[in-house]
């Protein structure tokens, strides 16, 4: 009984770390919904879009491309370029997933999105940073939390949609940049970090200035490779407990 109430505890421990993340995807999700309706899709179709897809910038990119009348091998390489981001949270969670279940590796790795890494990055429960475990149950709140909000935001969308005309002329994709601003925010705790991100916040804007289509990879990794620079050149630790993903170690649970 005691386990089954840590666990309960622990999900809506991170269900309610989400929720501030989760309402300001909310205008982003509307968007998309709505896009979708825009571009030609059916109300089921914008619908499952966000349920099998789930990822937000690469949806709307790809409505976009399909809008613009761009070939379907275009559209898998630009989302595949926007989503790989994911690959190295995954590689960063892989020593913690790694011990878990398959039900478990497979569920937390389709619910992996920018929020779920940040949170599971967080302490919780009154732990300090040293003491932070990862804690399955937690991700899984979270995840699962943003899942269905991120659906009825595009619920909301495809019904706004239907009804409201110019939809996207409201400025909703600020809601992009502000969800990003405070996932990253946070996470700025050692000048490296800092570094990486001025770095990548200038060159992007310089490469949306001059329209360069490879910008966002181009600041991107600009901004990795100053932040270890920096790192190497100023002998900062690379494994401290600050670090990303060096503060979760995996907790002693049933394989439920």
């Amino acid at each position: 009984m005691t386990r089954s109430t840590n666990k309960t505890k622990s999900f809506f421990a991170g269900a309610l770390a989400v929720m501030p993340l989760t309402i300001a995807v909310i205008p982003w999700g509307i968007l998309a919904g709505s896009f979708a309706l825009e571009i030609g899709l059916t109300a089921v179709e914008s619908q499952a879009m966000s349920a099998i897809i789930f990822a937000g910038s690469a949806q709307l990119v790809a409505l976009g491309m399909i809008k613009a009348g761009i070939g379907i091998g275009s559209i898998l390489i630009t989302t595949l370029l926007i989503t790989s981001r994911h690959l190295l949270y995954a590689m960063a969670m892989r020593s913690h997933i790694s011990p878990l279940p398959l039900k478990w590796r497979l569920g937390l790795g389709f619910l992996l999105t920018d929020e779920l890494f940040a949170i599971s990055n967080q302490t919780h429960g009154g732990q300090t940073s040293a003491q932070h475990q990862f804690d399955r149950w937690y991700a899984l709140g979270g995840g699962l939390t943003f899942y269905i909000g991120w659906n009825i935001a595009t619920l909301l969308g495809i019904v706004a949609g239907q009804s409201i005309d110019n939809l996207d002329e409201l400025g909703l994709d600020f809601a992009i940049a502000a969800t990003f601003i405070a996932i990253v925010v946070p996470t700025v705790k050692k000048p490296s970090i800092l570094v990486s991100v001025l770095v990548s916040l200038t060159l992007a804007v310089v490469c949306a200035v001059f329209a360069i289509q490879a910008g966002l990879l181009i600041a991107a990794i600009s901004g990795m490779a100053a932040g270890m620079a920096y790192a190497k050149f100023t002998n900062e630790g690379v494994t401290t407990a600050d670090s990303p993903g060096a503060d979760i170690t995996p907790t002693k649970e049933d394989n439920l």
